[in-house]
């Protein structure tokens, strides 16, 4: 079965349906790009799913070692290259609750977050700095 479909709507935007649950989400193409940038451009739904992944697999080790990492945060922030155009660095800063989590706890959920499917995905020359606040 087909996990999305997408729409070129006109005027560099784009809309794409998650066919499981009918979820919609439309796109722009940045101001720097000829766009209105009046949504999520397609790389900043890149950097998105990287840091949103991340947070899911330290969700799941969280779980697993029953760890509390609720009201974990991330600020992300994106920045391009040219030659050609793509994203070339990534900054995730992480927030973590104040749990007084012990070094094994961060050991293990930092391995998560840059083992994280996305992060395995990306290619190798997009930097990805990630740093962790507890």
């Amino acid at each position: 079965m087909e996990t999305m479909k997408l729409k070129y709507t006109g005027e560099l935007r784009t809309q794409s349906t998650h066919s499981a649950s009918g979820i919609t989400i439309i796109t722009d193409a940045p101001v720097d790009n000829h766009g209105k940038g009046e949504a999520f451009s397609p790389t900043d739904l890149l950097c998105s799913s990287l840091a949103s992944c991340m947070l899911t697999i330290m969700g799941i080790t969280a779980n697993t070692h029953a760890i509390k990492i609720e009201g974990t945060s991330v600020i992300v922030t994106k920045i391009m290259a040219a030659n050609p155009r793509r994203v070339g660095e990534v900054k995730l800063e992480f927030f973590m609750p104040p749990n007084n989590f012990s070094e094994k706890e961060k050991v293990l959920l930092e391995n998560a977050a840059r083992t994280c499917p996305v992060a395995k995905s990306l290619n190798a020359e997009l930097i990805q700095t990630i740093s962790f606040n507890y």
